[in-house]
């Protein structure tokens, strides 16, 4: 059987570098040697692409030396030094924030014309940006979290007026475009706005300042090309503080709750699932997203935000979830491959 050479991307110059490195190193493993030649690539925080011989957990300071340009057009990639030419069936970017999920990768496949695992550049950067998510799927009809927005530019807003224009006493402010909750806040106050504000100026030029939802908060992982996407049962996390930020998502001592089937009502499961999956064409997706869900006190279901590029680290729930509905590791990673090279 001939094996299919897969070029598996990880690192980056994105703050959740070391996430994407936890997720490929889980992509790798459950890699089938008989079905796949697979060259690991690691991309330092400068941006340079690296080929490794093998995977290395140290590859910043331990890859090989030879580096990768794109041959654009010629469905390959050129080697530094040595001017070999790498012929990858398929791109698998197990990769996590700007320059990853933004739709950069996926635009150079394209540039390369190579299949890439997962949605094309406009999904990806139509998804990356939570304004314009909000903005396309308010148009379709898809309810999302109330909010306003703040730009540099403009006169700092008071907490009192927001939580007026809000209806709430609290608040959430994060980045328009960054993940993994970089750069979000709580806020209660005027001194913690202020905070918050200049954290979110630092990722992204655009601030979105989000009404908190008192509720429940609910993940729906999508496999598979539309019309023939799938999704799976509602998860659902329960952070001890209720605030799931970078550190209670990623730390060994994190003491979240994280269930592959929450206890829902039938018809509020599925609703959830429906609306998980309008989501993903909407926003033209393909292959793999998580959405993720608030459902309030009286029931009110909103939508979060999408992760077109989910994680594979051992506490993602993207694969927990299809793992809970008897897909593992393996099967996931082939059928993944599967759906970018159809």
């Amino acid at each position: 059987m001939t094996r299919q050479t897969v070029l598996l991307l990880f690192g980056g110059e994105s703050p959740e570098h070391d996430v994407s490195i936890m997720s490929a190193r889980n992509i790798y493993a459950a890699m089938d040697n008989e079905k796949y030649q697979v060259l690991p690539c690691y991309i330092d925080r400068q941006g340079k692409w690296w080929l490794l011989d093998k995977w290395e957990e140290n590859a910043a300071t331990h890859h090989s030396g030879v580096q990768l340009v794109a041959a654009l057009g010629n469905k390959a990639f050129l080697t530094l030094p040595g001017d070999r030419m790498i012929h990858p069936d398929v791109i698998y970017p197990a990769m996590h924030g700007d320059t990853a999920e933004d739709g950069s990768i996926q635009a150079l496949a394209d540039l390369l014309h190579l299949p890439v695992v997962g949605s094309g550049h406009i999904a990806h950067a139509v998804g990356w940006d939570k304004l314009f998510t909000k903005l396309l799927l308010e148009q379709a009809g898809i309810q999302t979290v109330p909010f306003r927005t703040y730009e540099k530019s403009e006169n700092t807003p008071t907490y009192h007026e927001l939580c007026d224009q809000l209806a709430t006493t609290i608040l959430f402010v994060k980045p328009t475009r960054a993940g993994s909750s970089i750069g979000v806040s709580k806020v209660e106050s005027q001194e913690q706005l202020i905070v918050a504000l200049e954290l979110a100026l630092r990722y992204s030029d655009t601030v979105l300042i989000e009404k908190a939802i008192i509720g429940r908060e609910l993940e729906v992982a999508i496999l598979g090309n539309p019309p023939h996407h799938r999704a799976s049962n509602v998860g659902e996390i329960r952070p001890k503080d209720g605030f799931y930020d970078y550190e209670e998502k990623y730390a060994s001592t994190s003491q979240t709750e994280v269930l592959t089937q929450a206890e829902l009502e039938q018809e509020v499961a599925d609703a959830v699932k429906t609306i998980a999956k309008n989501v993903f064409t909407t926003l033209g997706c393909k292959g793999q997203a998580r959405v993720d869900f608030f459902l309030g006190d009286e029931g009110e279901i909103y939508v979060n935000e999408i992760n077109t590029l989910p994680g594979f680290t051992n506490i993602s729930q993207y694969p927990k979830l299809w793992h809970d509905q008897g897909i593992r590791y393996p099967e996931l990673i082939d059928m993944l491959i599967s759906l970018a090279l159809k």
